[in-house]
């Protein structure tokens, strides 16, 4: 029962007139809206009401949160669930806001059985049992403002997110078939190998290479770079892009900024 009202609250929801106010702070700071279809817009602007409706925003460090940040996280978040049936995000409930990267504690392996403690700055992190996320205002700013430089703090924790879809938090989203999971298995494995050793080797990725860190920063970073460079993920990792973009049900390259090389 509490599914069934939960899915006509939020049918409703995104049936609502959208405010001319989110249409300017969206045309005005993610560039990627326009180039997207009118159905397209409209179903992205309904999953925004949903999302804007039943998550929590809160700002630290003495930052007072905006229709602005609200909107341009909100926006971009849902940009991930376009075409699929969603949940959205359903382990998380507050998104934390400083104004730019922020301190933890943190502790770094530096050898064998050696770790090194100490402060580190991040610009965003979620965890499967936070029930939170933490993200940096400029840096979703700078994110939002190049929607091709390949690096986007708000695709990169969603997807997270969606990872955690399944109660796991392994790289592997909640996929729908048997088959897909095998192909997805098979892919990724080869391609996060790939990453390992362009990063002990040194040799230039068109992945950023924090996501050799382990399956779930891959599958983070993978995000981030079909989103924002998806011509260039296609050429250079098609079989990659091909199960990306079997998972998010869209390509990306249709509306994409990023240029096209000569």
């Amino acid at each position: 029962m509490f599914g069934f009202l939960q899915q006509r609250r939020r049918q409703r929801l995104r049936a609502q007139p959208v405010p001319r106010e989110w249409r300017e702070i969206i045309g005005r700071n993610l560039k990627f809206f326009r180039r997207l279809s009118e159905k397209d817009q409209a179903e992205l602007l309904g999953h925004v009401q949903v999302f804007l409706s039943e998550k929590r925003f809160e700002g630290c460090a003495g930052l007072v949160v905006t229709d602005e940040m609200c909107i341009t996280i909100a926006t971009q978040a849902c940009l991930l669930l376009l075409h699929r049936k969603s949940d959205y995000f359903p382990q998380l409930l507050t998104i934390l806001v400083y104004p730019s990267a922020y301190q933890v504690e943190d502790r770094q392996p530096v050898g064998a059985n050696i770790w090194e403690e100490g402060l580190t700055s991040r610009l965003g992190e979620t965890g499967r049992r936070m029930g939170s996320m933490v993200l940096a205002w400029d840096a979703v700013k700078v994110g939002a403002a190049d929607p091709s430089d390949g690096r986007n703090v708000v695709f990169h924790e969603f997807a997270h997110q969606l990872d955690f879809e399944d109660y796991a938090s392994d790289g592997v989203p909640a996929l729908t078939t048997r088959a897909q999971q095998l192909s997805w298995g098979a892919v990724m494995r080869v391609e996060f190998a790939s990453l390992r050793a362009a990063e002990e080797t040194g040799i230039p990725t068109l992945l950023d290479t924090y996501g050799a860190r382990n399956p779930a920063e891959f599958f983070a970073v993978a995000t981030e770079a079909f989103f924002e460079r998806p011509r260039a993920l296609r050429a250079r990792h098609p079989k990659l892009y091909a199960e990306l973009q079997r998972y998010f049900q869209q390509d990306p390259v249709e509306y994409s900024a990023e240029p096209i090389a000569s």
